[in-house]
């Protein structure tokens, strides 16, 4: 029995039809597939350093980050050193304190005293109303010329798990032990419009880096999270030497 005229136009058209839905999906598939990028390129990816972290897309703005201003008082180094150091630090922060007391001895004695690295402090104050009084104070301590010294007698006294509270009258007992004896012009320059001013400024510079944990390190623009071991220090601060040359 022969094929009526009807079902032999129906079979015509649902050819067609199929026909145009398999040139509309390879059309779509072409369309949604990524452009060639070249051999062995992926888009975005970060470059890895010698020391195994990523060069991030920030490293540009990072670079220039470093004030060099000749007697900086919260700065250790030449200020022509090759590789500079940026940290982001709160004086109640445990692990800052953590590398202040094992790894930034060891750095001052193989690469400051030695002109090759230059470590410039950044106030960053993560831990409330607390971390800002004790920033200022530090900022008043620099004004005498003991940051460095209030520094570490600070640290030393940081417990390796919590943050201290640091009231004024510990502060000022630190102070005091760091060398400071003009105890009144301390505690005026903490309540200083401009040292405030320049703990926010700081603060500022770091959440506009993309900094929100301390301690964070910036060598030569490329970033070092957390309180790493020596090792990453040493490699970051060799491949910026290298580079620098």
């Amino acid at each position: 029995m022969g094929t009526s005229p009807r079902k032999a136009r129906l079979r015509r058209l649902h050819a067609v039809v199929a026909g145009l839905v398999a040139v509309i999906a390879v059309l779509l598939v072409s369309m949604l597939l990524p452009r060639d990028e070249g051999p062995n390129r992926t888009a975005a990816q970060p470059e890895p350093t010698e020391s195994g972290q990523a060069k991030s897309e920030q490293a540009g703005p990072l670079d220039s980050l470093a004030h060099r201003e000749p007697g900086d008082p919260q700065a250790l180094g030449r200020v022509d050193a090759p590789v500079v150091m940026v940290t982001y630090e709160d004086f109640r922060c445990p692990f800052c304190a953590k590398y202040a007391r094992t790894v930034a001895p060891e750095l001052k004695k193989r690469y400051v005293a030695t002109g090759v690295l230059r470590i410039e402090w950044r106030d960053f104050p993560a831990f409330g109303p607390k971390s800002v009084r004790a920033a200022e104070a530090g900022q008043a301590a620099a004004r005498q010329g003991k940051f460095w010294r209030f520094h570490d007698v600070v640290y030393a006294n940081t417990p390796s798990r919590s943050k201290p509270d640091l009231p004024v009258s510990k502060l000022i007992d630190y102070a005091e032990q760091a060398g400071i004896t003009d105890i009144e012009r301390f505690r005026s320059d903490m309540a200083n419009a401009d040292v405030e001013r320049a703990v926010r400024a700081d603060s500022q510079e770091g959440n506009r880096i993309g900094v929100t944990a301390t301690p964070t390190f910036v060598v030569n623009g490329d970033p070092i999270m957390g309180a790493q071991p020596l090792e990453a220090f040493v490699s970051a601060i060799e491949t910026a030497r290298e580079e620098a040359r």
